[in-house]
């Protein structure tokens, strides 16, 4: 599952359905409303590269050290289970203005778990290490990180259930009614939709400077 960059918005409200049925079709069994617990998997706007300097303070281009790309980002999950398990694979990319010598680097990157699209409610960090031969200026290595949700937390209550997929007969009053408009139905769904994002652990300098540059 291949990954784009996405900023922290609140999250549209997807529901999967199957078939050739779509999410707010009128059926013979209501709303379609089959979901996932599986998590969407992002890379936040402005986190997805990281630049470093020398010196460390400097912005200028011509000052620029190393700078390194996450891409491949791609996702497995397993929802059999009381935890929900998505793993993140993903690929660095790193080039170095000077090669004169080997060198090895090491950068961090973090996995958070959003709820509702813009509360972090779990994040773990780590680090990759990438490594330049002798007059190599380019370099890559690869990552992973997991994030876990409870199955039960990422589930809608029967209620909200329930009225997402009670019938509706085209032509009534109710099949002309969305039930998302119905603030506790979109805070029900919110509360039980989550993201696991990943991106480089950057300072505020740095996340600064990716997302004005």
């Amino acid at each position: 599952m291949p990954v784009t960059a996405r900023k922290f918005v609140p999250l549209a409200l997807v529901l999967l359905a199957g078939g050739c049925a779509h999410a707010g079709d009128i059926t013979a069994g209501g709303i379609t409303a089959v979901r996932t617990p599986c998590p969407e998997v992002i890379v936040p706007a402005g986190t997805g590269d990281i630049t470093l300097f020398d010196p460390a303070t400097s912005r200028d281009a011509n000052t620029i050290d190393v700078s390194a790309t996450m891409t491949d980002v791609r996702s497995t999950c397993d929802a059999s289970g009381e935890q929900v398990v998505t793993n993140v694979t993903f690929q660095v990319n790193a080039a170095r203005t000077r090669t004169d010598g080997a060198r090895d680097l090491t950068l961090p990157y973090y996995i958070a778990v959003v709820q509702g699209g813009s509360v972090v409610v779990a994040k773990r960090t780590g680090q990759v290490s990438v490594h330049f031969d002798a007059g190599q200026a380019r370099a890559s290595t690869s990552g992973h990180a997991s994030a876990n949700v409870l199955r039960s937390a990422a589930t809608l209550p029967d209620e909200v259930r329930r009225e997402l997929t009670k019938p509706r007969k085209a032509g009534q009053e109710d099949a002309a009614v969305d039930p998302l408009s119905k603030p506790s139905i979109k805070q029900a769904v919110q509360r039980a939709t989550f993201q696991a994002a990943v991106g480089f652990q950057l300072t505020d300098d740095q996340l600064k400077y990716n997302v004005t540059r």
